[in-house]
C-alpha cells in the first residue's frame, strides 16, 4: 500500500524520469548548475545519484534509464530500476518527469501510466512536469500560453495534476532556480510535507540497511584498528573529533556502496541470468528440432548458454557501477581518510 511519510527537511530527494531523449539528463545539470551530463548525452545504462544545491536548498538528484529506452534489455531496466529505488530511499519528495517542448510524442502521452506502474499507483500526486526550453524563457506567460495553446501538452500536464515548470536547456542561466524550489517546496507541503513511499521503496531501504549491516560488520576490525591509532595519537576533544569524522565518512562509504549493491539487487539480476538460461535453452530446442532429437540437445544446450549470458549482462553494469557512480574519494578510502586522520597531530 502506498503511502506518505514525512521525510528530512534539509535535503529534498529528487526523482528525475524521462521519457526518451536528453531532457532528464538537461534538467539535472539544470537542478544542480553544473555539467554533470555532457549535452550529447540521450541516455545512461545505469541509475545514478548526485548531490547539490538548488537556490542554497541541498539536494539529492536521481537520474535513471529512459523509459523508452531501446538499447536496455527488461532485466536491466528491471534491476536499474531497482537501483534508482534504493539511491533514493526511504523515497522522493517529488518526481520531476522531463519533457522536449517542441518534441511530444504519442509515448510522452503514455508516461503517467508506465509511472504508475513502476512506482506506485499514487505517485503522479508527487509528479511535476517539467519542459526542456531553448532561449530566452519568459516564465509564468509562456507556462500559461503552453497550457492554453497546445492541447498536447496541456493534456500531458493534466494527467500530472497541472503542476508544470520550465527550464532552460542552458544550465547557466539560474534566472528561475528559486521559482522551481518554490513550486517543489509548494507541492510537497501540499501533501503534509512528507516523502512518497511504497511497498518497493520500503523493501529497497530494507535491503540497504541490511546490506549495511552486512558491509560494517566485515570492517569491524578495520574501525577498531583505526580508532586504536587514533588514541595513541590524540586525546580529548580532539580525539572525539577525529572519531566522529573517520566514523562518518566510513559510514557513508558503506551506505553508498550498499545502495548501488545489495541483496534486492542481486536477486534481480539473479531472476534475469535464469529467464535468459530458460528462453536461450527453449529457443534453441526449438531450432534444433529441424534437425531431430539429437539437435534438439545441441541447440538446446547452446540457446541456454547464450541466453544466460545475455541475461547475466547485468552483472557487468555491477562490476563497473561503483567506479561511474561513486565520489572519488571513495575509491581509495584507506590513502586519503586514513593518513588524513593520522596526519601528525597540531601543536
Amino acid at each position: 500500500m502506498d503511502k506518505r511519510k514525512k521525510g528530512c527537511t534539509t535535503e529534498l530527494r529528487l526523482m528525475v524520469v524521462g521519457s526518451s531523449g536528453p531532457s532528464q539528463f538537461l534538467l539535472t545539470n539544470a537542478i544542480l548548475d553544473r555539467e554533470e551530463f555532457s549535452k550529447d548525452v540521450a541516455s545512461i545504462s545505469g541509475s545514478r545519484k548526485n548531490i547539490g544545491e538548488l537556490a542554497g536548498r541541498r539536494v539529492a538528484v536521481i537520474n535513471g534509464p529512459n523509459i523508452y529506452d531501446k538499447d536496455i534489455s527488461r532485466a536491466k531496466r528491471e534491476m536499474e530500476l531497482r537501483r534508482s529505488k534504493c539511491l533514493c530511499i526511504p523515497g522522493p519528495h517529488a518526481f520531476l518527469v522531463a519533457f522536449d517542448m517542441e518534441k511530444i510524442s504519442p509515448n510522452d502521452m503514455r508516461t503517467p501510466k508506465l509511472m504508475k506502474k513502476r512506482f506506485g499507483r499514487h505517485c503522479l500526486r508527487h509528479c511535476m512536469v517539467l519542459l526542456a526550453c531553448e532561449g530566452n524563457l519568459e516564465g509564468a506567460a509562456l507556462e500559461d500560453r503552453v497550457k492554453k495553446t497546445n492541447w498536447h501538452l496541456r493534456e500531458l500536464i493534466e494527467k500530472y495534476g497541472g503542476r508544470l515548470h520550465i527550464f532552460n536547456v542552458n544550465w547557466r542561466d539560474r534566472s528561475r532556480d528559486s521559482e522551481l524550489l518554490q513550486k517543489i517546496e509548494w507541492m510537497v507541503a501540499s501533501l503534509g510535507g512528507g516523502y512518497f513511499c511504497s511497498r518497493t521503496f520500503q523493501r529497497a531501504e530494507e535491503s540497504v540497511k541490511k546490506e549495511e549491516k552486512r558491509l560494517r560488520k566485515k570492517r569491524t576490525a578495520e574501525i577498531e584498528k583505526a580508532w586504536t591509532e587514533m588514541e595513541k595519537q590524540y586525546i580529548a576533544e580532539e580525539l572525539y573529533h577525529r572519531k566522529d569524522a573517520y566514523t562518518a565518512n566510513v559510514g557513508a562509504e558503506i551506505r553508498a556502496k550498499a545502495e548501488i549493491d545489495n541483496g534486492w539487487l542481486r536477486t534481480s539480476l539473479a531472476r534475469g541470468l535464469g529467464t535468459g538460461i530458460v528462453v536461450g535453452a527453449v529457443m534453441g530446442a526449438l531450432v534444433g528440432s529441424i534437425e531431430g532429437p539429437g539437435g534438439m540437445v545441441l541447440y538446446g544446450i547452446i540457446g541456454g548458454a547464450v541466453g544466460g549470458s545475455a541475461g547475466g549482462t547485468a552483472q557487468v553494469a555491477i562490476n563497473h557501477m561503483e567506479d561511474r557512480v561513486a565520489p572519488p574519494a571513495r575509491l581509495n578510502f584507506n590513502s586519503i581518510f586514513i593518513n588524513r586522520f593520522f596526519a601528525t597531530p597540531r601543536p
